[in-house]
């Protein structure tokens, strides 16, 4: 029996938390019967980003040439494009794609992105990022007269606002279920969901008052409570939700500013919120995250400009 020595280059990815949705095993070593000679498969230019579509096609005779590529919700290095801005054409609306407009650097379009990865979404819905300091006019006239971000096209209407957003994607596109079906779980859904606004102005009101753990505090130690209440897992209803995709984007800017500007560690006494940021290990997460650093410059010219 020959040896078939096969090169995989790429990136895979998988998950350590029990939490996060389960995946079939996908290996990446491929058995292979051959007669006579030696053959040397290559996988070129392959990235493996997750279950659960797969496809192997092989064709034999003077060369073995085998291509291997997969699909995953959570995996995978995905090529971002770059944001549009006043001199940018549109792209073809209404023409039966499925498109997210989004800010790289804004957290309520984040929240959209982050939904749309879970459900391992990257190839049924498009990104098209926007420059918010330097949005193209066509965008307010053609796409989203309320102009923000994020907006989704979908079956020749266009949708707003976050937090429906969120809904709109879990309960129309296929994918992991990011909403439970426990009743007592739903019902804690909403009442967290319905929170996010007073939480964020808490967190932001002490950012410009600088008295962040006095005025900060009591929104933090909510958090803490609220984590505390199911014990299936570290995320807000146990498993993995909508809600936690509710708060990371805000989460994942207040702990490094307040951590490095304000000296105020948000975790600290609150270890439901420590193990919380395990969240960081979601890789369709990952993937929306920016760097802390650059979210906490944002922030100090939002907050320390205004003294």
């Amino acid at each position: 029996m020959a040896i078939l020595n096969v090169s995989l280059r790429g990136t895979a990815a998988s998950t350590s938390s029990s939490s996060l949705p389960s995946w079939p095993h996908l290996s990446n070593s491929v058995p292979f019967s051959l007669s006579k000679k030696p053959v040397i498969a290559k996988f070129p230019n392959t990235t493996i980003l997750s279950p659960p579509k797969l496809r192997l096609q092989a064709s034999f005779g003077k060369k073995t040439r085998a291509s291997l590529s997969a699909t995953m919700a959570t995996g995978g290095q995905e090529v971002l494009p770059p944001a549009l801005t006043s001199t940018s054409d549109p792209p073809t609306l209404f023409d039966g794609k499925t498109r997210l407009y989004i800010s790289y650097q804004c957290p309520y379009a984040q929240r959209a992105w982050i939904a749309r990865n879970c459900k391992g979404l990257e190839e049924n819905i498009q990104l098209v990022p926007i420059d918010l300091q330097d949005r193209p006019a066509w965008y307010k006239e053609k796409v989203y007269p309320p102009n923000k971000v994020p907006s989704l096209e979908h079956n020749n209407k266009v949708k707003g606002e976050s937090l429906d957003l969120i809904r709109y994607i879990d309960s129309h596109f296929e994918g992991p279920s990011l909403f439970p079906d426990d009743p007592a779980k739903r019902e804690f859904a909403e009442e967290l969901l319905s929170y996010t606004d007073s939480f964020n102005k808490s967190v932001f009101t002490s950012f410009k008052e600088d008295r962040t753990e006095a005025a900060a505090g009591a929104a933090f130690d909510y958090i803490e409570t609220a984590l505390s209440k199911f014990e299936d897992g570290p995320f807000f209803l146990g498993t993995f939700s909508l809600v936690d995709i509710a708060y990371a984007p805000f989460l994942e800017r207040f702990q490094p500013f307040s951590l490095e500007v304000k000296k105020y560690d948000i975790t600290a006494g609150r270890p439901k919120l420590a193990a919380w940021f395990e969240m960081n290990k979601n890789l369709a997460y990952k993937k929306t995250r920016r760097d802390p650093k650059e979210l906490v410059e944002s922030y100090k010219r939002r907050f320390l400009a205004q003294k």
